[in-house]
């Protein structure tokens, strides 16, 4: 049963869970599921196997770690970067910052099973909806259900390929437990064959335009596709110049097609009230009448400050000292509760708390710290800044200088960091301005580290260089190498099916 409970993890999609109450999950007969065999003649149904698609996303990108006080599975990728410390070594912070870590350090596995969690749900959607003929249900419903799950199951895909980079290929529901080793698919192939068929899939749909639910919406599905065709314009996949054009159209399309506007203020992102608006595109969906706990606001205080009244302060993710400084003189951002924060009043006495650094104050929901201890603030997986610095940078490639259009773009963002506008560059000046820009507007938000790879190259801190990816050294004398360009496939994956051998360079 150990070796089929592993296995699970990448193949599972055999059931999906159609309502939020599990208290039935272990009685004989439940009737609250769905399995492979199941005659499905609901329009319920299809929106429920199509719900299900999103399950693992907050799995995937906030999920809890087991057995580490302050973990989460958005520290991993903070912590890559050499940009970010912590206050608790129960987050097993220090192995990713002297890069020690192996293919059983926290977050490696739990990133892998919730992915491939992920893939499974929107397997079984993708396979089932098309069955389904239930009165009131059009083909061109069916087809927008299709499209999310082809949405979900890509972006699931991009993030195993990014970390991971050679994959299982697993693109149906399994039928029986046999033939269940499976061994790993370039990831070339993965994009080829599944993540860009996907969204193209999605692309030809009828999907809204924006969608204020939190569902995928026309904008998602282009701002996904736009990141995708410039990560594989870059490294490892090295495409070129055709895909930095394919995604400078998808991504100038999003900026100009209306929907999304940049917020006039930072403070407009911590707003329960604009979840789902403004230059927010895509979410993790949070709801304070829902005890799903949201993690990002406790995750973030300085530990034990007593500056809000959750029971824990974990200070698990701390901005370094030399990343605050690198910001340019006069930047809002890292002004005092824009992006960062440096003291706040105490939740009982009001006396002011001086931290002894910076904290990250992008998702202090003052509400929740206060008050309900219940967080009603999503997490942005896309935000307009985010897709228009990916036009930036893929038409600068593709047309080989920067166009007008493009630096507005980055001026924009600039503009509201009270930052002066830039005017004509160079290729390459241009190129490091929008990196540059990536890095400052979009910190912590689990953009860097993977902007690190496909571009190869780091932000010197100390020096404001751009330095190689490989043999870049961090503030905590960390140097990157070969090794660092992929996580290792998680050892309890390798231990039950040696096929997935050999494991990464390094590990």
């Amino acid at each position: 049963m150990k070796k089929l409970k592993y296995h699970i993890t990448i193949l599972v999609g055999a059931v999906v869970v159609l309502t939020t109450s599990c208290k039935k999950f272990l009685e004989e007969e439940p009737t609250n599921f769905i399995t492979p065999d199941s005659q499905l003649s609901s329009e319920k149904v299809a929106r429920a196997l199509t719900n299900a698609c999103y399950q693992y996303l907050q799995a995937s990108m906030l999920g809890g770690q087991a057995s580490s006080y302050g973990g989460n599975t958005w520290n991993l990728m903070e912590f890559m970067t050499g940009k970010a410390d912590s206050d608790l070594g129960q987050t097993g912070y220090v192995n990713f910052q002297n890069l020690s870590y192996n293919a059983t350090s926290f977050y490696v596995d739990t990133w892998w099973q919730n992915l491939y969690k992920g893939v499974g749900t929107c397997n079984q959607a993708i396979e089932q909806i098309p069955t389904i003929t239930a009165l009131g249900l059009t083909e061109e419903e069916k087809t927008n259900m299709l499209a999310e799950a082809h949405t979900m199951r890509a972006l699931f895909y991009f993030y195993l390929v990014r970390m991971y980079g050679a994959v299982p290929s697993v693109t149906e529901v399994p039928k029986t437990v046999g033939g269940l080793n499976l061994s790993r698919t370039p990831a070339k192939e993965i994009y080829d064959n599944i993540i860009i068929p996907d969204l193209l899939l999605a692309e030809q749909s009828t999907l809204p335009w924006q969608d204020n639910t939190g569902l995928i919406s026309m904008g998602a599905v282009k701002s996904i596709l736009a990141d995708v065709y410039l990560t594989y314009a870059g490294a490892a996949i090295n495409g070129g110049n055709q895909y930095y054009a394919e995604s400078a159209q998808r991504s100038l399309a999003v900026v100009q097609n209306g929907g999304y506007t940049l917020f006039p203020e930072y403070r407009d992102m911590r707003l329960p009230a604009n979840k789902n608006k403004g230059e927010f595109i895509f979410q993790v969906q949070y709801a304070a009448s829902i005890p799903s706990n949201n993690p990002l606001t406790p995750l973030n205080i300085p530990n034990y400050s007593r500056v809000s009244k959750y029971s824990d302060e974990y200070g698990s993710v701390v901005p370094t000292d030399e990343f605050i400084a690198s910001f340019p003189a006069g930047d809002k951002r890292v002004k005092e509760q824009q992006y960062f924060y440096s003291t706040y009043p105490n939740a009982s006495t009001g006396v002011p708390v001086n931290f002894a650094h910076h904290y990250i104050f992008k998702w202090f929901d003052s509400t929740a710290a206060l008050s309900t201890l219940r967080s009603d603030l999503n997490y942005a997986l896309y935000r307009l800044p985010d897709v228009m610095l990916m036009y930036a940078e893929a038409s600068n490639r593709a047309e080989g200088a920067p166009n007008s259009t493009a630096i507005g773009y980055v001026n924009q963002i600039r503009d509201r960091a009270d930052l002066a506008p830039i005017g004509s560059m160079s290729q390459d000046a241009f190129e490091k301005e929008v990196w540059s820009q990536r890095y400052f507007e979009l910190c912590y938000e689990n953009k860097m580290w993977f902007d690190m790879l496909r571009t190869r190259k780091v932000r010197n801190d100390i020096t404001g260089n751009w330095d190689d990816f490989v043999g870049h050294k961090t503030v905590f004398n960390g140097t990157f190498t070969e090794k660092q360009l992929l996580f290792p496939v998680p050892k309890q994956e390798i231990d039950v099916n040696p096929n997935l051998l050999p494991n990464n360079t390094g590990f």
